[in-house]
């Protein structure tokens, strides 16, 4: 999987665009603190360079170094200063309570290692901290065989409901949670009509 990443990312266009997630974006505006955010499986920075505009201290991660240098390069284009650092989820070097706030945006992975993930990343986020996600929905299978350009994974396993993350983050009180038909026109991976999943929490 990481050599699809950095094949990926290896192109000169960003894969996803410069701008950030609308929802990402959205939900920034909506949060009470500003502080220090992780955002884990981040890709070319489009996210990473929006927040270090908002003033937020920024930490990054990916598994793809090609992701890492489109990133800097971003970040360096529009003024910004952002941490970035190439590692699996899992790995994430930072200690508990170290973060404000944390976002998953299309972060869509395997069970076994999505788990592990969660409970690496939720540490991390202080009481009080929010954890923003938005992702494919299972319901967006469907559509994404019916049109390719929507992009997404392919495997049911690896797309979120509802369901799923409560249960994935029982540490939260939900802000809001639910499932959307969004138009997507982010970069050359995500165009078209989607189903996706969209979580703001705050840690108990």
């Amino acid at each position: 999987m990481k050599e699809f990443w950095e094949n990926r990312y290896a192109a000169e266009e960003y894969a996803y665009g410069k701008a950030p997630n609308h929802f990402f974006k959205e939900s920034l505006a909506r949060l009470k603190t500003k502080g220090k955010i992780l955002l884990p499986a981040e890709g070319e920075g489009r996210n990473a360079v929006y927040a270090a505009r908002q003033g937020w201290e920024v930490y990054a991660s990916d598994q793809s170094r090609e992701a890492q240098k489109k990133a800097m390069l971003l970040a360096e284009e529009e003024g910004v200063v952002i941490s970035y650092e190439v590692c699996d989820i899992s790995d994430i070097s930072q200690p508990s309570g170290f973060v404000d706030a944390c976002a998953l945006i299309y972060a869509h992975l395997p069970p076994p290692i999505s788990k592990m993930a969660y409970e690496k990343i939720v540490p991390l986020i202080k009481p009080g901290g929010y954890l923003i996600l938005e992702g494919f929905s299972k319901n967006n299978l469907a559509r994404r065989l019916a049109n390719p350009a929507i992009g997404g994974p392919d495997k049911v396993e690896m797309l979120y409901s509802v369901e799923d993350v409560k249960n994935s983050f029982p540490d939260f009180e939900v802000i809001s949670l639910d499932e959307k038909e969004v138009d997507l026109d982010e970069g050359g991976y995500h165009n078209g009509k989607a189903m996706v999943i969209r979580f703001i929490g705050v840690k108990k």
